[in-house]
């Protein structure tokens, strides 16, 4: 394979300082690629990742050090160590670099921090899924505050998180980890979770850049096959946010090949789109593993020389967790293969990236001696976003539990820990292989947190997670008939590669409930007994036997993977402490044979009397019961007031239209109202629907989206200020545009459901967006 010279210019790069340059100056090769690397310095025996690296008593360690280091890797995250006693053994390990290596440059730490810090004794918070459910960036911007500080205590400068793939396929272990099915929600909280992370001093790294979420049949780093269209209006906007509004400071490239290119090896995504076009200036980090795959996995390079050389040109700056091509690259420059000026631009930003965090100037002389990586604020945070994330799916007024007699629990999820916590929590991402060692910080079950609540509770498993036993149903039938309420807690087991139902590697061929927990459920409700259905998942399942027949649970909450404070969360949901206020991120789908799905599709991508399937989903993005309700009215545009919801696709007749010239913002107002004896939130949702345009557009898209809190009869006006952006798509010529016609924005509680709609007639020449438009909403929520 022909590997071309690429024209990088002078190392010296706008912005850079002079300290830095001269740095680079001084170097010599070899301690230029050692600053391109990490260091997994804790991988041996450990089985966090399907490969593994050297340990740190191994002289390779040693002899990889001797130049200097980019990254030391998951230093906390990949066995459990004490916190403190960690602590001090990484601030001699720096020391050690300042004092023991030419340049005295120290390592950039880092670690995962999906759900929370990765480390033994630190606090575990809801899965991603579950923020898209609370459908609140204020809460998740200050939970990313809070694992920040905790990182940033015990010397950690780069966090690998937040996941900004857009969820297209239900069957994708990864999903629990993805924060919903729209762009923007994804756009939105994820940017959240950046600023409250940097604003904390930790450098937050955007994944998985980019169309991870989109492999073939929802299969772990399948081929993605998606349009350029697909790939601008859906998958690449939430990286944009994030970059343009958030102003992340790293990004890591998603394992996929797209259309046969692999990312690690696209210069066009890598370095054209992400730092020429969005004028991104900080480092991009590899996905582990990612730079060999080039060789092993995507058969695009001979050997790992090639592999690392295609990475580096592409715009990969340092390869992780180890150094596993990156230094047959001092082979390529001194061969004339690669210019060494690429190596140059790649230690520019690796230097400048440790100075802007203060690593040049650090002093490692006193570690840290008492750390609480689980304090009240991270409980009160967990708590908050927890409640807040449920979903109340169905209800026939047997909740909330006010006095619920004869309580039974049941299930394989209703006494346990790992049932709460996602694929990237320290405890079933690492503890998982140390059987025996406490998780280190208190997580009450479901079962716990009833009993405190409820006082005696009986209790039967019924089954297993997995598996086909039956063995234990006519236990569950017995305690169920003895009851008042039968609590049913059933659903997912997270893990990694084939250790679990969900998560990394764990991806699914059917939506069905994992082993025969279906048929505990069935038998339960069967006694005549009135069942809540509780789900613990980190992907949606189809239940339509659950919620499309009178003869189910009486009512059904799903909760995704709700972290340390999730079996109280559900105690006080359940008796009616806290209101359920949750909202889909993703749809709920009727079968594994209508994936991919997403309510973004087109009129074509919904059911239709030409085929025998319908892909309508049992729930729809956006939809969530509470046990107060909700009035929403007095939509209007820029004082253009609604017309009344209509079952047909038409837009309002001429006269009635807002009129918005392209590429200007307009104001999106509406009302909304607690109609209802309690204390509740509603998640105020507009979506735009045009019938007509230059490409096909999908039935009904987020424009705009609040959370808003109201007590009994209390109202509020919700003021959308809406950029072009909103209603912008790629045209023909792939364009991001915003073209005169008709649009119809609508008012509703789910993608599904229209309470009003408005027109607005959009004027003037086709607008192109520019790097200078606005792609968040401005909210503002008044109280009337």
């Amino acid at each position: 394979m022909t590997i071309h010279h690429t024209d990088v210019g002078a190392a010296r790069a706008p912005g850079v300082s002079a300290r830095v340059q001269a740095l680079v100056a001084e170097m010599t090769l070899d301690e230029k690629l050692a600053q391109l690397v990490g260091y997994w310095v804790d991988q041996g025996d450990e089985v966090v990742a399907p490969l593994s690296g050297e340990k740190v008593t191994s002289t390779a360690y040693a002899d990889a050090t001797v130049h200097g280091l980019g990254h030391l890797t998951r230093v906390y995250g990949t066995r459990p160590v004490d916190p403190v006693e960690r602590a001090a053994w990484l601030w001699g390990e720096q020391r050690r670099l300042q004092t023991e290596t030419r340049l005295g440059i120290p390592a950039l730490v880092h670690e995962e921090c999906l759900t929370g810090f990765a480390a033994w004794k630190a606090a575990t918070f809801p899965t991603p899924l579950a923020w898209g459910a609370s459908f609140d960036p204020e809460a998740v911007e200050l939970m990313a505050s809070a694992i920040g500080r905790s990182m940033r205590e015990v010397g950690v400068h780069q966090g690998l998180a937040p996941v900004l793939d857009v969820v297209r396929d239900a069957r994708w272990g990864r999903v629990d980890e993805c924060i919903a099915e729209d762009p923007y929600v994804v756009g939105t909280i994820g940017t959240a979770y950046v600023r409250g992370l940097q604003a904390a001093g930790v450098h937050a790294t955007l994944k998985h850049f980019v169309g991870y979420s989109g492999s073939r049949a929802g299969r772990n780093h399948a081929p993605v096959h998606a349009g350029p269209r697909e790939l601008q209006d859906v998958f690449l906007p939430p990286f944009e946010m994030a970059v343009r509004d958030g102003g992340v400071r790293s990004v890591m490239n998603s394992y996929t090949e797209i259309d046969g290119v692999p990312v690690a090896s696209s210069r066009e995504l890598l370095t054209d789109l992400l730092r020429r076009q969005w004028g991104f200036d900080g480092t991009v980090v590899s996905d582990y593993f990612a730079v060999e795959f080039l060789r092993s996995m995507h058969g695009v390079a001979a050997d790992r020389g090639e592999a690392a050389q295609l990475a580096l040109e592409a715009g990969i700056d340092v390869e992780l967790p180890g150094p596993d091509a990156y230094p047959h690259l001092a082979e390529r420059v001194a061969s004339g293969a690669l210019d060494q000026a690429v190596v140059d631009r790649a230690v520019v930003r690796v230097l400048a990236e440790k100075e802007e965090l203060g690593l040049l100037d650090a002093d490692f002389s006193t570690p840290p001696t008492d750390v609480d990586l689980d304090d009240a604020a991270h409980r009160a945070l967990a708590r908050r976003l927890a409640e807040q994330s449920v979903v109340l799916l169905h209800n026939d007024g047997v909740l909330p539990l006010r006095a619920p007699g004869r309580v039974a629990l049941i299930g394989p999820n209703a006494d346990s820990t790992d049932a709460l916590m996602g694929c990237y929590s320290f405890a079933n991402h690492v503890l998982a292989h140390h059987p025996g060692v406490p998780l280190g910080f208190s997580l009450p079950t479901v079962r716990d947190a009833l009993a405190e609540r409820f006082g005696e509770v009986s209790y039967a498993q019924g089954c297993a997670v997995e598996g086909s036993d039956l063995s234990g149903l006519d236990a569950a039938v017995a305690t169920a008939r003895e009851a008042d309420v039968a609590i049913v807690v059933v659903g997912d087991r997270a893990g990694l590669f084939g250790r679990g139902t969900v998560g990394e590697g764990n991806d699914a061929d059917s939506l069905d409930l994992p082993g025969v927990q279906r048929q505990l459920v069935e038998a339960v409700v069967a006694t005549g007994t009135p069942v809540v259905l509780v789900l613990l998942t980190g992907r949606p399942y189809a239940l339509d036997w659950a919620l499309d027949t009178a003869a189910g649970p009486a009512a059904v909450l799903q909760a995704f993977f709700p972290g340390e404070e999730g079996g109280p969360a559900l105690a006080a949901l359940l008796a009616g402490d806290a209101t359920p206020s949750g909202r889909l991120p993703v749809s709920l789908p009727r079968s594994a044979g209508a994936q991919p799905y997403s309510y973004l599709h087109p009129l074509l991508g919904g059911p239709s009397g030409v085929t025998s399937t319908d892909p309508t989903p049992v729930r729809p993005f956006g939809f969530g019961l509470s046990y107060t309700t909700f009035e929403r009215a007095g939509l209007s545009v820029d004082g253009v007031v609604a017309v009344p919801s209509r079952a047909d696709d038409a837009v309002p007749a001429s006269g009635t239209s807002a009129e918005v010239r392209a590429g200007d913002a307009f104001t999106v107002s509406a009302r909304v109202t607690n109609t209802g004896a309690r204390h509740g939130a509603d998640v105020v949702q507009v979506y735009a629907h045009r019938a007509v345009a230059s490409v096909t557009r999908p039935v009904a898209q987020l424009v705009a989206y609040a959370r808003v809190e109201l007590e009994p009869g209390e109202s509020a006006e919700v003021r959308f200020t809406v950029p072009a952006s909103r209603l912008a798509y790629s045209d023909r010529a792939l364009r991001r545009v915003v073209e005169a016609g008709e649009v119809e924005l609508r008012l509703g509680p789910s993608c599904a459901v229209v309470d009003e709609a408005v027109g607005v007639r959009i004027t003037g020449p086709t607008y192109e967006l520019g790097a200078d438009d606005a792609r968040l909403v401005e909210v503002e929520v008044r109280r009337v």
